[in-house]
């Protein structure tokens, strides 16, 4: 009999959580219903499965797919013929076996989103929720359509901020790279001529001659300490406490951490915007998108923020009171709840903050390339210098 996680507010208003045994969803319902307790979430808990090897679902392929199932939906063919189609169109053959077992799922009397919620690694809690809202509304199809658009979004934001940092990295890795080489080969041949021809040498010349000894003496010590200490922080990032030190530390990181706070507050009111247009309640969808939002210290204020809004307040003073959010975005909020449209002022603030994104990765990129020539110049060129000196000296000499 499978487990499912629950969360749900109770007789008292408080979030109530727990986990429960039983035959389907709606028996869990049942069995909260009679303890007073009304549930706003319930996911099937998986067992233990060994990952799969290769052949992950990208976004564009998941998008890919939302996007045919909404517009075959729309033109009122069955459910599970959709998905028979789709089937046979997709090239990707994991995603293509999920969406057979899905359409298997339904055919036995699952309902479209308790099919998803059985491949969470594929179909997150945002998407299920967003598609039995569709469901109950009769609306599938438009919240199918709403769910491509905000995955084309979320993809086309994480690939400006990929695209950003790479040209970055692929020049420091170079930089490294360099050195490396120099410090380990390059160095070491001119040390021997300089040893065999005698003589002081410079200054800049003994220093680099030191680092290029060590550097060869201790190099496996330093890739097993860097490996070691990668290691370890990663570990501690998935503890509760590792990554709430983390990822707080990345909010005060000059720059880096304006484009942390500015991606995830476009990232939290693009996808609340999402499930409020969905017909997702509130609760509900403060809780997926807490769950959702890339950042453990904004999720901790969105937690806290979903149980004062439990006990019958409105949604923008808390978050103001979390300090993470600027006051433009909590007075558009309170502005949005106050005329009824919440989803479509959460919708500006996202577009606002997309455009603020696109420029702090503009600043970024300016600042990191400068950076990055003068680094390679200062280390690379340096080495050269210090080699070159003594040579310099000896042209001196003879002339």
């Amino acid at each position: 009999m499978p487990r499912f996680s629950y969360v749900g507010i109770g007789a008292n208003g408080q979030q109530v959580k727990g986990e429960m045994q039983a035959g389907s969803r709606n028996e869990v319902i049942s069995a909260l219903r009679k303890k007073k307790i009304r549930t706003t979430s319930i996911q099937a808990k998986q067992g233990f499965t060994l990952p799969s090897l290769g052949g992950g679902v990208k976004l564009p392929d998941l998008s890919r797919f939302t996007r045919q199932l909404a517009a075959m939906t729309s033109s009122g063919l069955p459910l599970v013929q959709c998905l028979d189609i789709l089937v046979s169109q997709t090239e990707n053959k994991v995603f293509s076996a999920k969406i057979q077992q899905i359409s298997s799922d339904i055919q036995v009397g699952s309902s479209l989103a308790d099919a998803l919620a059985k491949h969470p690694q594929i179909f997150n809690a945002l998407y299920c929720n967003m598609v039995s809202a569709g469901e109950a509304s009769g609306n599938l199809d438009g919240v199918l359509n709403r769910i491509a658009q905000y995955q084309e979004k979320a993809d086309q934001l994480r690939r400006k901020i990929v695209g950003a940092l790479t040209y970055p990295a692929i020049v420091a890795f170079i930089a490294v790279g360099l050195s490396a080489v120099m410090l380990t080969f390059v160095i070491p041949v001119f040390a021997k001529m300089f040893q065999d021809l005698g003589g002081a040498l410079p200054l800049p010349t003994k220093i680099v001659m030191e680092i290029s000894n060590f550097f060869r003496r201790f190099l496996p010590f330093v890739l097993l300490g860097g490996a070691g200490a990668g290691t370890a922080l990663a570990f501690y990032y998935r503890t509760d406490a590792g990554r709430l030190n983390i990822d707080r530390l990345r909010l005060y990181i000059p720059i880096i951490g304006e484009l942390e706070r500015k991606t995830a507050i476009s990232r939290f009111s693009q996808t609340l915007s999402t499930l409020l247009s969905s017909g997702v309640t509130i609760l509900e969808a403060l809780r997926i998108t807490a769950k959702t939002a890339g950042n453990m210290v904004l999720e901790k204020g969105l937690e806290r923020t979903l149980q004062r809004i439990s006990g019958g307040l409105t949604i923008a003073e808390p978050l103001k009171d979390t300090g993470l959010f600027p006051p433009m975005v909590t007075q558009m909020i309170a502005v949005g709840e106050k005329t009824g449209d919440l989803a479509g002022m959460l919708g500006k603030i996202a577009e606002f903050y997309e455009e603020e994104v696109d420029g702090t990765v503009a600043a970024l990129t300016s600042i990191i390339e400068p950076i990055l020539i003068i680094f390679v110049g200062v280390v690379v060129g340096g080495m050269l210098i210090a080699m070159y000196l003594p040579i310099f000296d000896m042209m001196g000499n003879i002339n």
